[in-house]
């Protein structure tokens, strides 16, 4: 399989963009963190029913993995252990299309 940097690379800008933007608009102080995910639609759904602001883009599942890591990166948010065990199989065969950020301290009132 080809992995396309570019897109990797565009997808990853965007979301950044997305983040840094939707941070400032909501006050976010520097303890306040982004909980990355990559989640099914209906997984989605609910992630946005209960927090707000939330941050969700469709992302090709080819590239997600590699998307999603490059942002953990950026983010300054080191690898979780469970992060690494996520293999492009898995993502295909559990249909994780969506990235999702959240603030787990902001739920939905």
């Amino acid at each position: 399989m080809i992995i396309d940097k570019q897109a990797i690379e565009k997808q990853t800008r965007m979301y950044m963009f997305d983040l840094l933007n939707t941070a400032k608009e909501h006050g976010f102080k520097g303890e306040d963190n982004w909980e990355l995910s990559m989640v099914t639609d209906t997984e989605r759904i609910k992630i946005q029913k209960d927090y707000y602001p939330t941050i969700a883009a469709r992302i090709f599942p080819e590239i997600l993995l590699q998307v999603f890591h490059t942002i953990k990166s950026r983010l300054n948010q080191s690898g979780y252990p469970e992060d690494h065990k996520v293999v492009t199989r898995t993502v295909l065969n559990e249909e994780l299309t969506y990235l999702v950020a959240f603030n787990p301290k902001r739920p939905r009132t």
